[in-house]
């Protein structure tokens, strides 16, 4: 059976960031993700965390200035420092929660650069990344982005993120695959899902086309929950959808999962 982690940026937003995760675990969720929790001091997260009782599971590295258009560094020829600097302070984060998976957001490529530069920045930060994460015991997770939200983001498609992972060649990165992005940007999301298993650390999902419940949209998610069983995944899946409403409200796809 799928293990499901509440997204706490998406979910139980009738409650205060730092209260999301006791109501997580009230609803029968023994583990919760995030985007950024860099808002809070990480000490306050973890004694809000171990009160609950559940696991971390992930969240982002910092994405550099959100508000002029940034959503992420690593592909960003020239932020070198800047990017190394935030995966500090990830790190920080990551030890303090007992999170073992970070998220690197590739970035959106600038005006007047070239993608090639970009990915060339990318393999080189996110190898870095890595190396410096691994003494943690922390994996860097790689994420295709759709651009149809995210116009510009460096890394799209499953295969490019699968390349990357074979480029830079370390066991502590993996594939963080989301079936709303993989659906909006590739379609085929079980054939997808199926070539690249042994390759994908994490897993979101969310009803498509609008990141709706999972019970709502065109996605069969008893046919997905199940194929993810039988392909033998053994990490988590990260709910990162937005309630229509009360998040206890969506969670009718949850209950035969114990959740709701």
């Amino acid at each position: 059976m799928p293990k499901f982690a509440a997204n706490l940026s998406w979910m139980f937003n009738e409650h205060a960031f730092p209260d999301r995760f006791q109501a997580a675990a009230d609803a029968g969720f023994k583990a919760v993700e995030c985007q950024l929790p860099y808002d809070y001091a990480p000490e306050l997260l973890a004694a809000k965390l171990d009160a609950a009782g559940v696991r971390q599971i992930m969240f982002n590295a910092p994405p550099g200035n959100i508000r002029t258009g940034e959503y992420g560094l690593a592909g960003l020829p020239g932020r070198e420092r800047e990017f190394r600097d935030s995966i500090g302070k990830a790190l920080e984060y990551s030890e303090a929660l007992g999170c073992r998976l970070i998220h690197v957001l590739a970035g959106i490529v600038p005006d007047g650069e070239s993608v090639s530069r970009c990915w060339e920045s990318y393999l080189g930060n996110v190898a870095w990344a890595a190396e410096n994460c691994a003494p943690a015991g922390a994996g860097v997770l790689l994420e295709p982005i759709n651009t149809v939200e995210r116009p510009g983001y460096l890394v799209s498609l499953t295969a490019q993120a699968r390349d990357a992972v074979d480029k830079i060649g370390l066991d502590n990165v993996g594939i963080q695959y989301d079936f709303h992005n993989a659906q909006l940007m590739e379609g085929r999301i079980t054939r997808t899902l199926e070539a690249n298993i042994s390759r994908i650390r994490h897993i979101q999902v969310a009803g498509l086309p609008d990141r709706t419940p999972p019970d709502e949209g065109e996605m069969n998610h008893g046919y997905i929950f199940d194929l993810i069983d039988r392909l033998g995944y053994e990490g988590w899946v990260g709910c990162e959808y937005r309630p229509r409403g009360n998040t206890l409200e969506s969670l009718g796809w949850a209950a035969p999962y114990g959740i709701g």
